[in-house]
C-alpha cells in the first residue's frame, strides 16, 4: 500500500521554518551562500568510477529491478532502475518504464475496435474509435510519473520519465459543456476477479473542469513513439501532467461529465492518504488536486579515483512543483549544516526531473544519510519536510 501521508502537522513545521528564515537563516541573505552559489556549477565525472554504491534508508526493502513482480493485475510491480538515470538517459526506454498494475487477463486490451464512450449532445453516449484517436495524436511532451505510493528506499523505482504522444481531453470533449457539470470522470476497465490483498479493483478520476485547460491532460496512444503496451495502459490511457500516476487510468473506456454532487470514485478514496488529503472527502469536489510538489533526492553514489585520492560523487535527480528549480541544499549525515547544489544545466521545465550533481569526500567512514531541501522556503514539498525520500549510503574508504 506504500506510506500514508498526513497533511498534518505540515502548517506548523513550514511556518516554524519560515520564522527561522526571516530571522536571518536565509540562504540567499547570507553573504556565504551568495559565494556558494555562485560557484557551484554543473559538475563532470573526474577520475576513474571504481564503483558504485547502493543505497538504501529506513524501510528498505531489496526488491529485483528488471523483471514483473507479484503476477498480474494489481499486484504486479515493475520497478524502474534509477540509478541509470544520466545526461543522455534522461527519458526511461519503454522497456524499463515502472509498472504499478498490470494489464487485467481476458479483457482483450489492445484489440482492434477498441471503443470510449464519450459525451455527446444527444441523450445516448457517442463512441470514439481508439484507432481514430491514434491517427490524431501528436507530441505532447516528456512528462514524469509518480505513483503516490513510491515509498522504498531501496530505489523509490515507482517513477519513469517518458515521451508521450496523445490528444488533449479538451479536444476530445469539445467546446461545449452540459449546464452543471463541473468535472469530467475518467473510467478505465479494470478485472474485479482477480482479489488483491493490496488494492481495490476499479479504476476512475474524476477531474475539474478548471484543470482541463491548466494542467492540459491528454489520452495518450504512444510512449517514446510506440503505441502503448498493455501493461502500460494500451490502447489508450490518461495523463495528467504533474499529477501522480494513480489519476493516469490505464484502459480508458469511458469519459463524461459530472456535476457537483459527484462522490470520489473509490480509486480516489484508496489514494486520499498518499495523495496528501484532509481525510477522505465524500465529494469528488472535495478532493485536492493529485499534485506531485517539488522533491529531490540522490540516485547514486559513485565512489571515484582522481589523482591518486577517493572521492564521491553524488547524482541526484529533481522533480515536481509548479515551476522548476535550480537550487538545492543537500545534507549528507547529521552535523552537515547544508551544502548548495545547483540542478545543472538550468532546468527549463518542471514536467519531467532534472539532474544534479555534487562531488563530494567524507572525512571518516560511516553511514550518512542524504536529504534535500529547496532554496526557496515558499516553495511546497510536503514529502521533502517529511524527509520521505531519505536515501542512506555507508562509507568503507573516506577520502584523502
Amino acid at each position: 500500500m506504500g506510506v500514508g501521508i498526513s497533511p498534518t502537522g505540515l502548517t506548523r513545521r513550514r511556518l516554524l521554518r519560515r520564522a527561522a528564515l526571516a530571522g536571518g537563516l536565509g540562504i540567499c541573505r547570507d553573504a556565504w551562500w551568495a559565494r556558494a552559489w555562485a560557484q557551484a556549477g554543473c559538475d563532470e565525472p573526474a577520475g576513474e568510477l571504481v564503483r558504485t554504491l547502493p543505497l538504501y534508508g529506513p524501510g528498505a526493502v531489496e526488491t529485483p529491478l528488471g523483471q514483473m513482480l507479484g503476477g498480474s493485475g494489481l499486484d504486479a510491480r515493475f520497478f524502474t532502475d534509477l540509478t541509470r538515470v544520466d545526461r543522455g538517459r534522461m527519458i526511461t526506454p519503454s522497456d524499463e518504464v515502472f509498472v504499478r498494475t498490470a494489464a487485467p487477463a481476458g479483457l482483450g486490451l489492445g484489440a482492434p475496435g477498441w471503443r470510449i464512450a464519450v459525451p455527446s449532445l444527444t441523450a445516448a453516449p457517442a463512441t470514439l474509435h481508439a484507432d481514430a484517436l491514434l491517427t490524431k495524436s501528436r507530441p505532447m511532451g516528456t512528462h514524469l510519473i509518480e505513483c503516490a505510493g513510491n515509498s522504498n528506499p531501496r530505489n523509490f523505482g515507482l517513477m519513469s520519465a517518458v515521451d508521450w504522444d496523445g490528444v488533449l481531453l479538451s479536444d476530445v470533449l469539445g467546446p461545449r459543456r452540459p449546464s452543471g457539470a463541473t468535472g469530467v470522470l475518467v473510467s478505465g476497465l479494470d478485472d474485479e476477479s482477480q482479489p488483491s490483498i493490496r488494492s481495490q479493483p476499479g479504476a476512475s478520476w474524476v477531474i475539474p473542469i478548471a484543470v482541463l485547460e491548466s494542467a492540459r491532460p491528454f489520452l495518450a496512444t504512444r510512449m517514446n513513439g510506440v503505441p502503448l503496451t498493455p501493461d502500460h495502459g494500451a490502447p489508450v490511457r490518461l495523463v495528467v501532467p504533474g499529477w501522480y500516476g494513480c489519476a493516469w487510468i490505464k484502459w480508458v473506456s469511458e469519459v463524461r461529465f459530472v456535476g457537483p454532487d459527484e462522490p470520489a470514485t473509490s480509486q480516489m478514496i484508496e489514494y486520499a492518504g498518499r495523495t496528501h488529503q484532509d481525510g477522505r472527502p465524500a465529494l469528488a469536489r472535495d478532493y485536492q488536486a493529485p499534485a506531485i510538489d517539488t522533491a529531490a533526492m540522490p540516485v547514486r553514489v559513485e565512489q571515484r579515483r582522481v589523482n591518486g585520492a577517493t572521492e564521491y560523487r553524488i547524482v541526484g535527480i529533481a522533480w515536481g512543483g509548479t515551476a522548476p528549480v535550480d537550487r538545492l541544499v543537500m545534507r549528507v549525515g547529521s552535523r552537515d549544516p547544508g551544502t548548495p547544489v545547483r540542478v545543472c544545466p538550468t532546468p527549463t521545465t518542471h514536467h519531467t526531473w532534472s539532474l544534479w550533481t555534487h562531488r563530494w569526500t567524507p572525512t571518516e567512514p560511516g553511514y550518512y544519510d542524504i536529504t534535500l531541501r529547496t532554496a526557496d522556503a515558499t516553495v511546497r514539498t510536503r514529502r521533502l519536510d517529511l524527509s520521505f525520500y531519505i536515501r542512506r549510503v555507508r562509507i568503507d574508504e573516506p577520502g584523502a
